[in-house]
């Protein structure tokens, strides 16, 4: 069961993309948790087949999970991180159309719109007009599958993995004798998590098969390559992961960019290119490795390095300038733990490694400080940069260590206290827990500091669509959508009145600023909540 802020964004998500009696389904879900069809059908007071057809809507679109449970039988529960990624949808087009062209980008437009669809069905939609071009369709679709962009939709990926994790991890912990230690627990957490991995690996090896005979290429060779082509029975849907994970490198050049200068980030490109093969998900702490000679190699030829170092050799090989980036992105001139932290890249044993992990944790911290600096001020940025730096402070503490007088410390942190972005720890003095005789240490709780925040951006990105619907639908902006899908206005502008074409100006003007403030929100998003998940706990 989602939380408030969540279900609200979901509930508006599901409103604006498949209306209001779908969207009653999925708020009973998500305010109820998991239900069965006769109680879905009590509380959304609809018709069966009604409810059964919002069902059939939210199952197609990936968006209800299916579990069989002993006291309830068959439920339905409903997949908040999916429907908040379809926020998302533009930049996914956006990734492949920039990486495999315009055919590609409509396949994956055609899939998202849909939910899953088979070979046959994408390649006649998207070919209806022009039959020459299903060569074409077809070579795109192929890449797509290969490379794992559009993955098989099974029947495992429509059961709810949370039920397969408990069972998984009970049986691991069954086989623990005496009181189990927290790292037994640790172990069997992970050879659950590994095993469910596992399972949908193996039943997601069904995309591709071998071509049949009568089609395959008889020319002589010396090697007999098996050829495969796309199973034109499986279903398939977009591998949401994998789009991810492109935008979490573009965010990681970004960073480079920002810390050092464009040809750090270009030579940051080419490493998490050169491992980009086998980057399938964000849940990996750190890349495969690679080597210099692999990054140096997807360095664009007409691209100098040396413009960004001071070099003392007139005439740098490039495998060498790389080498310097490198050194630079990894901190090699501070062998210390801050210099860890603030590090890019790792090196061993000639083997380049990118810390997704430690990434993640420096870009939510920045989120973290960049929300105190909009709230509270500089100074507050200052007491949380101490607080997760040195630990549990006391007031006087603080004020001694900040250089900062106690009357202009005390309010900044209880202002801050009351945003959840810093934390409490009471140490009594004696066993009545007298207030007078207790010790209040300031602390930052990072889980819930991120998890504040995570709610807050749900509600912004919950009025910036709310923001959106309203000013769609007043009177006057109205009227003139309605005329612009007219035919003839829509060949002619010049039909609209002076008054028309200045309202949906500013309209269209108002829109675009909603759009760049809502990537920006989904950006910060995307770090709090997908940049190397289940981490925070470590930090």
């Amino acid at each position: 069961m989602a939380d408030a802020e969540t279900a609200r964004l979901c509930t508006q998500v599901v409103h604006t993309h498949f209306g209001p009696l779908t969207t009653n389904v999925a708020t009973v879900l998500l305010h109820r948790g998991r239900l069965s069809f006769p109680q879905l059908l009590r509380y959304t007071r609809l018709k069966p087949r009604t409810v059964r057809a919002a069902v059939l809507v939210l199952v197609q679109h990936n968006l209800l999970w299916h579990a069989q449970t002993d006291e309830e039988g068959d439920v339905l529960e409903f997949n908040t991180t999916e429907c908040l990624k379809r926020l998302r949808f533009g930049r996914y087009v956006w990734v492949a159309e920039n990486m495999f062209g315009n055919v590609a980008a409509e396949i994956v437009q055609l899939v998202l719109d849909h939910g899953k669809l088979r070979p046959p069905d994408i390649i006649s939609r998207l070919s209806i007009y022009d039959l020459k071009n299903t060569s074409i369709y077809s070579q795109a679709l192929y890449k797509l599958v290969s490379e794992s962009y559009l993955k098989p939709s099974t029947l495992l990926s429509h059961q709810s993995p949370r039920d397969k994790r408990i069972k998984y991890e009970a049986e691991e912990k069954a086989k623990l004798t005496g009181f189990p230690t927290a790292r037994q627990l640790r172990e069997a957490k992970a050879v659950a998590e590994a095993r469910l991995k596992r399972e949908e690996e193996e039943a997601e090896r069904v995309g591709l098969k071998p071509k049949p005979r009568d089609q395959l290429n008889h020319r002589s060779s010396k090697k007999k390559v098996a050829e495969e082509v796309v199973d034109d029975d499986v279903y398939f849907r977009v591998n949401l992961d994998k789009f991810d994970v492109h935008i979490r490198n573009k965010l990681i050049e970004k960073a480079v960019e920002e810390r050092f200068n464009r040809f750090a980030a270009l030579v940051m490109k080419a490493t998490l290119m050169a491992t980009g093969s086998k980057q399938k998900s964000l849940s990996d702490t750190r890349s495969d490795p690679c080597s210099t000679n692999a990054i140096a190699m997807h360095i664009p030829d007409d691209e100098d390095l040396s413009a960004g170092l001071a070099s003392n050799s007139k005439w740098p090989s490039n495998a060498a300038l790389v080498k310097d980036y490198l050194g630079l992105m990894a901190n090699a001139d501070n062998p210390t733990p801050a210099g860890r932290a603030a590090s890019f890249v790792s090196h061993s044993d000639n083997k380049v490694y990118v810390e997704f992990d430690i990434i993640g944790r420096r870009l939510r911290r920045r989120v973290l400080e960049s929300v105190t600096r909009e709230r509270h001020g500089e100074d507050a940025v200052r007491i949380v940069r101490l607080l997760l730096d040195v630990g549990k402070m006391d007031e006087k503490q603080v004020a001694k260590v900040a250089m900062m007088a106690n009357k202009d410390v005390r309010p900044l942190l209880s202002a801050m206290s009351s945003d959840c972005l810093i934390s409490t720890q009471e140490i009594a003095k004696s066993a009545d827990h007298n207030p007078t005789r207790t010790f209040y240490l300031w602390h930052i709780d990072l889980d819930r500091a991120y998890s504040t925040l995570l709610s807050s951006l749900y509600k912004t990105l919950f009025n910036i669509s709310a923001r959106r619907q309203a000013e769609q639908e007043e009177p006057e902006i109205k009227a003139v959508l309605a005329k612009c899908e007219r035919t003839d206005v829509a060949q002619d502008e010049s039909l609209l009145t002076r008054r028309e074409r200045e309202l949906l100006s500013e309209w269209k003007r108002r829109r675009e600023k909603l759009g760049v403030l809502e990537m920006r929100v989904e950006e910060a998003v995307f770090i709090l909540r997908d940049f190397a998940p289940g981490r925070n706990s470590d930090e």
